[in-house]
C-alpha cells in the first residue's frame, strides 16, 4: 500500500472513531444516510439466494417510487468481480466492457448507462455524495462486492434525494453493527480468480467483525470493521484499424500509366502488383470509375497485446450508540482505492502503397456515409469496393512498449445522529466529509527497424478477426531495431474534495390523509485541483536530437538489450495470423528513472520533478444551498399512497484557468488566470403515487424533474486562439445542468416472498443536451486576427467553437422483470428447489447534435436499444447454483462521430456466467464460479446506426475468468 493510501485509510478510520467519541455525532437520515422510506417488512427467515432475491423484491414493493435492489445473499458473498458488473443484472442498468470487466470508458465517469443515458448517474454512498477526483460521478468499478451491504438503483427520484442524475441514483450500502441480529457476527474469505488468457490466478480476501453491547442504561453500542483486498489479472489482444473515406485507385505494374509516374521501376511490367494511388476528389470521376474506386476502411489493423492488473483495497468502520429510544449516533468510514496498471506491447505497421495480389470486396462509400451529405444534393456514390486481402511490400513496422498506472482513491467520513422525542417527530442532521484523488501516468518507449529493413505484410481483411502475416528480418532480433522517442503522453492529476451538512426533520400524523411530513435543508460544496506534467518525443539518441534518415545518431537495442523483451507469441489466441514475439520494450523498464539514466542525452527531467503544463492547470470550486419538502399521502384504507415534494438548489460556482495573454499593442507573451462565476437555482418538483388494485397487485406512477450539471472539466474557462488561422475554441463557465422531466407507470404484481412480475413503461423529456456551436467574437487574450487566411468573421473577429445548451432530446422504453423459485404446490416437490428470474429492457434515445454542420438525431453513447438477463436457479441446504446470460445489442461507442465512416459500435453480444457454492459445515461454505465462459468480446466495427456496414474494424479476446473461493461467518 502507497504512502497516500495509508494516509487515507488512517485518517478515516482515527477520524470515524473520533467522530463516534467527540462529535454529537449526526445520525441517518432519510435521503441522506438511508434513502428508501422506513418501512414495516416482514421478517424473513431463510437465508441464501432465496431471501437474497426476497429482500429485493420486499424494497421494490414497499418503497414509494421506482426502484430496483440486489441485496447481499449472506456476508461478502455477492460474486462479481466489481459493483458494476453487479448493476447490470438490474432492468435498465447496461455497463461498458473494457479488458474483461465492467469498467467505466477510458478511465472516466460511472461506466454504467441507465435508461439509456451514459454519463448521467450519481453514485451515493448509503445516501451521501460519493465521486471520483475529477468527476462528478463515482467510478463504480472501483468498488468491490464484498464491502457491499446491498445496491439500490433509483430510477426517478423523489423530492428528498440529492440532485444530480436524470438517468438514474445509485445508492450503494454499507453494513452497520446494530443491522445484524446477533451481537458478534465475523466473517471471513479467500478467494482466487484465474484468467485463462492471461494464465495468472490472483487472491481476493474478505473479513468483517461487528459486536454489539448492551450498556448499563438499557442503551446499545454497536462496533463493525470490515475491509476488502483484490487483484485480478485480465488480457486484452486486440488489432484496431482505421476508419475514414482513404479513396484509393489502383494502377497496375504493367500499365503504361505506371511507368508515365514514375514509380518504383523494381516492379514494372509485373501483372500481379499493383500501386494504390490517392483520389483527391473522386466526383470529378464519371460515376462508373467511382464504382472501381477503393476504400482502404481498416486496412492498418496493427499487433495489440495488452495485460490488465486491477487492484481494489476497501475499508469500512463504523460505530453506533443508542443510548436510549430516542436518540441514535453513528459514524462511519468508508474507503475505496482502485489501481488500474496496464502493460501494452504493440507492433504498428506503415503499409506501402505497392500491393501484391490485392483483392476487393464489394462496399459502398456515399456522400451520407462518408460526410453525411453535408454539401447537399444528391447522395453521390464515392467508391464501390474495399480492400479484401493482398500483400502490401517492402512496408514498415514501429514497435512500442508502454506503462500506464491510474489510481482513483475515495474516502469519506461521516457523522450522524437522530433524535426521536416522540412517537410522531424525529429530527436527524449529518455531516460528511469526501476526499478524492487520482493520478495518470502513462508512459511509452519506441522502437524502430534499422534503416534500409523493410517487410511485406499480407491481410486478409474479410477474415473474422482480420489475419496479418509479417515476412522479412527477423522481429525477434534485436540487432535489427534501434532506440528511438519515450514519452510520457499522460501524466496528470486531480486532487478534490468535498463536504455536505443536512439536516431534516419528519412529523407523523394520525388519522389523517397527510401521513407524515418531511423537510430538509443541505449545504455542500466540491472542488478540484487539476495538473498536466505531460511530454512527448524525447529523442533516445546518441546527441539527443532526433533519429536522422541514415540513422546515424541511433542507439541500438543489441548494444543495450537488457531493456527489451519479445511479445508473447499468442496474439489473439493464434486467431490472427501472426502470432507475435517481436521485440519490444519491457513495460517494467519505463517505471522510474530507468529511462532517464540509461538516454542521458534525452533531456528527460526526474519523475518527481516534471515540468507542468501551465495552460493545463485548472481550479474549480462549486457550492450548492438547497431544501425540500416532501408530504407522504395515502387514502382509500391505504390502498392509494404515495408522495408529493418539491426540492430547490441554488448552485454558486467559481472556475479558473491559466491562459495564453497576447497584447493587442506588442510585448511579451504571458500566461494569465482566467476566472468566471456564475449561479443559477433549479425547482425540481416529485410526484409519485401507488394503487394497489389487490393485496398483490399494484400500479406506480411517477413524476420527477432532474438535472445533471456539466462535467467538471467542461466548464473549465480555456480560450485558445490561433494567430495564424483566426480559429479557436473556448470553454463555457456558463453551462447550465441538463435537465428532464420524467414519468413512469409501473405495473407489479406479486405472488410469494421472492416471487413478481413487473413491467415498466417510461419516458425522459430531456432538455440542454450540449452541442457544440460557432461564433464570431473578439478574444480578449489575444490581438484582432488580421491573417492572410479568411475564417469568414468580420474583421478583428476570431471564430470560436464553445459548448453549448442547445438542444432537446428524449429517452423512452420499457422495462419488463420477474422473478420466482417453483415451490407452488401443484409443481413436484424435487423443483421446489429450482427457480428463474429475468429482465429485458427496450429503450431509445435521442440526442440531436450538429455532425459536419448536419443536425443529427443520434443514440447515446454505449446504450443498447436491447437489452435482456436470463438467470437460472437452485437452492436447498447444501448447495446454491446460478447460471445467467447476459445480451446487449449494438451501441455506439464513445460518441458519434463527425462521419459515420469513421464510426464505431459495439455489435450485439452476450456473456455466459455461472456460480455454485456448498455448505460443508454450518459456517463455512466452498465456491466456485466461472465468467464469460462462451468467450465472447465487444467487438467493434465501423458505423453507426443507420449505417451499421458489419465491417469489423477492431476485435478483442479477453479470455474467460475461473474463480474459487471459501467462506467462514459466525452469527447473522
Amino acid at each position: 500500500m502507497s504512502a497516500i493510501s495509508k494516509t487515507m485509510l488512517s485518517r478515516l478510520l482515527i477520524g470515524s472513531a473520533m467522530a463516534a467519541l467527540t462529535l454529537p455525532a449526526w445520525a441517518q437520515s432519510a435521503g441522506v444516510n438511508d434513502t428508501q422510506p422506513a418501512v414495516e417488512l416482514e421478517e424473513i427467515v431463510v437465508t441464501g439466494l432465496r431471501a437474497s432475491l426476497a429482500n429485493a423484491a420486499m424494497i421494490k414493493r414497499n418503497m414509494g417510487e421506482v426502484v430496483d435492489s440486489i441485496t447481499a445473499d449472506d456476508i461478502g458473498k455477492l460474486p462479481d468481480p466489481n459493483v458494476a458488473e453487479t448493476l447490470t443484472r438490474i432492468p435498465g442498468v447496461q455497463a461498458y466492457r473494457f479488458g474483461g470487466e465492467a469498467a467505466s470508458p477510458v478511465g472516466a465517469g460511472s461506466g454504467l448507462t441507465i435508461r439509456g443515458l451514459s454519463n448521467q448517474t450519481a453514485a451515493r454512498a448509503d445516501g451521501r455524495a460519493y465521486f471520483t477526483a475529477g468527476s462528478r460521478e463515482f467510478n463504480i468499478e472501483s468498488a468491490i462486492p464484498g464491502i457491499v451491504a446491498g445496491l439500490d438503483v433509483y430510477k426517478n427520484p423523489s423530492a428528498e434525494h440529492i440532485e444530480g442524475a436524470i438517468g438514474g441514483l445509485v445508492n450503494i450500502k454499507t453494513r452497520k453493527p446494530l443491522d445484524f441480529k446477533d451481537d458478534l457476527v465475523m466473517a471471513a474469505s479467500v478467494a482466487g480468480r484465474y484468467n485463462d488468457f492471461a494464465k495468472k490466478a490472483q487472491p481476493e480476501l474478505f473479513g468483517l467483525v461487528a459486536k454489539q453491547i448492551d450498556l448499563e442504561n438499557g442503551g446499545r453500542l454497536g462496533v463493525l470493521l470490515a475491509a476488502n483486498y483484490q487483484r485480478s489479472v485480465n488480457r486484452g489482444d486486440n488489432n484496431p484499424g482505421n476508419g475514414g473515406t482513404s479513396l484509393r485507385r489502383a494502377v497496375r505494374a504493367d500499365s503504361a500509366e505506371y511507368t508515365a509516374l514514375g514509380l518504383n521501376p523494381a516492379y514494372a511490367g509485373r501483372s500481379d502488383v499493383v500501386y494504390l494511388a490517392d483520389v483527391p476528389n473522386p466526383l470529378a470521376l464519371p460515376e462508373a470509375q467511382r464504382q472501381t474506386l477503393i476504400s482502404a476502411l481498416t486496412q492498418t489493423t496493427p499487433v495489440n497485446l495488452e495485460q490488465y492488473t486491477r487492484t481494489r483495497k476497501g475499508a469500512n468502520a463504523s460505530v453506533q450508540w443508542q443510548p436510549n429510544e430516542e436518540f441514535e449516533f453513528t459514524a462511519t468510514g468508508l474507503y475505496n482505492s482502485y489501481l488500474y496498471h496496464q502493460e501494452y506491447r504493440f507492433l504498428a505497421t506503415s503499409d506501402s502503397r505497392y500491393v501484391r495480389n490485392l483483392t476487393t470486396t464489394p462496399f459502398t462509400v456515399d456522400e451520407a456515409f462518408a460526410n453525411r451529405n453535408s454539401n447537399g444534393g444528391a447522395n453521390e456514390l464515392l467508391a464501390g469496393t474495399r480492400l479484401a486481402s493482398g500483400t502490401f511490400l517492402q512496408s514498415g513496422l514501429v514497435s512500442t512498449g508502454g506503462d500506464e498506472h491510474r489510481k482513483y482513491e475515495t474516502g469519506v467520513i461521516a457523522g450522524s445522529a437522530k433524535w426521536t422525542p416522540t412517537d410522531a417527530f424525529e429530527l436527524s442532521a449529518d455531516l460528511s466529509y469526501v476526499k478524492a484523488d487520482q493520478y495518470q501516468d502513462n508512459r511509452s518507449l519506441q522502437l524502430v527497424p534499422r534503416a534500409g529493413l523493410a517487410w511485406d505484410i499480407t491481410r486478409d481483411l474479410t477474415a473474422t478477426p482480420h489475419t496479418i502475416e509479417l515476412a522479412g528480418p527477423d522481429l525477434g532480433d534485436p540487432a535489427n531495431w534501434v532506440y528511438n522517442s519515450y514519452t510520457n503522453g499522460t501524466n496528470q492529476v486531480w486532487d478534490d474534495d468535498g463536504l455536505a451538512a443536512q439536516v431534516d426533520g419528519k412529523y407523523t400524523f394520525e388519522d389523517s390523509p397527510l401521513k407524515a411530513l418531511k423537510g430538509g435543508l443541505r449545504y455542500a460544496y466540491q472542488t478540484d485541483r487539476y495538473r498536466n506534467y505531460s511530454f512527448a518525443n524525447r529523442p533516445l539518441t546518441t546527441n539527443g536530437l532526433a533519429l536522422t534518415a541514415t540513422q546515424s545518431n541511433a542507439i541500438t537495442v543489441a548494444s543495450q538489450q537488457d531493456m527489451v523483451e519479445k511479445a508473447p507469441t499468442s496474439f489473439l489466441d493464434g486467431k490472427g495470423g501472426y502470432r507475435g514475439g517481436f521485440v519490444v520494450f519491457t513495460p517494467d523498464e519505463l517505471l522510474g528513472d530507468n529511462v532517464r539514466s540509461r538516454f542521458t542525452q534525452a533531456g528527460i527531467l526526474p519523475e518527481d520533478a516534471l515540468a507542468e503544463n501551465l495552460l493545463q492547470r485548472r481550479y474549480f470550486k462549486e457550492e450548492t444551498t438547497g431544501g425540500y419538502v416532501q408530504g407522504d399521502f395515502a387514502f382509500l384504507d391505504d390502498r392509494i399512497e404515495g408522495n408529493v415534494g418539491v426540492r430547490v438548489v441554488r448552485t454558486d460556482l467559481f472556475v479558473r484557468a491559466m491562459v495564453t495573454n497576447v497584447p493587442a499593442g506588442g510585448g511579451a507573451t504571458t500566461i494569465i488566470a482566467n476566472e468566471r462565476r456564475t449561479d443559477y437555482t433549479n425547482v425540481l418538483p416529485a410526484f409519485n403515487v401507488t394503487g394497489h388494485l389487490t393485496d398483490d397487485t399494484l400500479v406506480r406512477a411517477g413524476y420527477g424533474k432532474g438535472l445533471t450539471r456539466p462535467d467538471v472539466g467542461a466548464l473549465n474557462p480555456t480560450i485558445v486562439a490561433d494567430l495564424n488561422t483566426g480559429i479557436g475554441s473556448q470553454g463555457n463557465a456558463n453551462l447550465k445542468p441538463q435537465t428532464a422531466d420524467s414519468f413512469d407507470i409501473s405495473l407489479e404484481h406479486y405472488f410469494g416472498r421472492a416471487n413478481y412480475v413487473a413491467i415498466n413503461p417510461f419516458y425522459k423529456k430531456i432538455k440542454g443536451f450540449f452541442s457544440g456551436v460557432e461564433e464570431c467574437i473578439t478574444v480578449s487574450t489575444a490581438p484582432a486576427y488580421n491573417g492572410v487566411t479568411s475564417n469568414n468573421c468580420p474583421t478583428g473577429q476570431y471564430r470560436i467553437t464553445r459548448t453549448v445548451n442547445a438542444e432537446k432530446g428524449s429517452a423512452k422504453g420499457v422495462e419488463i422483470a420477474g422473478q420466482t423459485f417453483f415451490d407452488y404446490d401443484f409443481v413436484p416437490e424435487f423443483l421446489h428447489g429450482f427457480g428463474a428470474s429475468a429482465s429485458f429492457t427496450y429503450v431509445e434515445t435521442k440526442n440531436p447534435l450538429i455532425l459536419n454542420g448536419v443536425r443529427t438525431n443520434t443514440r447515446q453513447p454505449f446504450s443498447s436499444k436491447y437489452n435482456y438477463s436470463l438467470t437460472g436457479m437452485y437452492e436447498d441446504d447444501f448447495m446454491q447454483a446460478r447460471l445467467v446470460y447476459t445480451y446487449r445489442s449494438d451501441q455506439i461507442l464513445f460518441g458519434v462521430s463527425a462521419n459515420p465512416i469513421d464510426g464505431r459500435y459495439i455489435k450485439g453480444y452476450g456473456l455466459l456466467d455461472a456460480s455454485v457454492s456448498f455448505n460443508v459445515a454450518e459456517d463455512l461454505s466452498v465456491a466456485f464460479n466461472a465468467s464469460n465462459l462462451t468467450n465472447a468480446a465487444p467487438n467493434r466495427y465501423v458505423g453507426e446506426p443507420g449505417y451499421a456496414t458489419g465491417v469489423e474494424r477492431q476485435h478483442f479476446a479477453n479470455g474467460r475468468v475461473f474463480g474459487a473461493s471459501m467462506r467462514y461467518s459466525f452469527g447473522s
